[in-house]
């Protein structure tokens, strides 16, 4: 089997049971394995697909309401941030977007380890939700990294388990499903781009449903703890890939 197939199988597999279990994080997880193999148009385009078929598989499977009330300031900064991160992707270098996305899980993964060591977050608003929207829905467009600050936000605000769920279920479907439709728009969807999307959805299906029904019954902190921690490992692996080759730039 080619190696860039099996290893988008691979990835499908792993982030479409984690996202199904945590509500979050397919993108992060598949980059992990994909940027390794695939160019990082293909893993975009790839990853936003993911995410998106699995939000839609979760939120079928775990539905956990929906407040417009808190919502909209996350969605309307994430709709406008969309435009932004799909317009800068074609110009990602391919070693610098492993550092890039090694140093995101180097740090993002270890505070969302320690956020519930931290002070909670009380100030900002709803001015502050929509910024965190913004950054979320340029992160979409670079390959459907839409609930990485969201997440990060919502832990460190201090929101019950539910309603971090609600939120971030809602607002990747809705900026996935966008951010989907511009890279149609813009081309960055090629044909030959096609089969790899027969490749994603069945991988992941399974792994997506399985997550979702342990859910309820696993502690979830505790496997975040172990996801969170593998993901940091992987972003290390990816900096160390990919800062040498930078390095000898200059």
């Amino acid at each position: 089997m080619d190696v860039a197939i099996a290893s988008l199988a691979f990835g499908a597999i792993v982030a479409g049971f984690v996202q199904g279990l945590s509500g979050f994080a397919f993108s992060l997880v598949a980059m992990s394995i994909w940027a390794w193999t695939l160019e990082p148009k293909l893993a975009a385009v790839m990853a936003v697909f993911g995410s998106l078929t699995g939000q839609i598989i979760a939120a079928l499977s775990v539905r956990r309401g929906f407040d417009l009330a808190r919502l909209w300031p996350f969605l309307l900064g994430g709709l406008t941030g969309i435009p932004i991160g799909v317009a800068l992707l074609p110009l990602l270098d391919t070693n610098l977007f492993k550092a890039a996305l090694g140093c995101l899980l180097v740090i993002w993964c270890p505070v969302m380890l320690f956020a519930p060591r931290l002070p909670a977050i009380r100030f900002g608003g709803r001015a502050a939700d929509g910024a965190i929207g913004l950054a979320g829905g340029i992160m979409g467009g670079f390959g459907g990294f839409t609930g990485v600050f969201p997440t990060l936000w919502c832990a460190l605000r201090r929101l019950d388990k539910q309603t971090q769920r609600s939120i971030i279920q809602n607002f990747n479907l809705a900026t996935l499903a966008v951010t989907m439709l511009a890279y149609v728009a813009s081309g960055t969807v090629t044909r030959e781009m096609l089969p790899m999307f027969a490749v994603v959805a069945p991988a992941m299906l399974i792994p997506t449903l399985f997550g979702t029904r342990l859910y309820i019954g696993i502690s979830e902190a505790a496997f975040r703890k172990i996801v969170l921690g593998l993901l940091t490992l992987s972003g290390l692996a990816l900096l160390a890939s990919s800062l040498p080759q930078l390095a000898g730039r200059f």
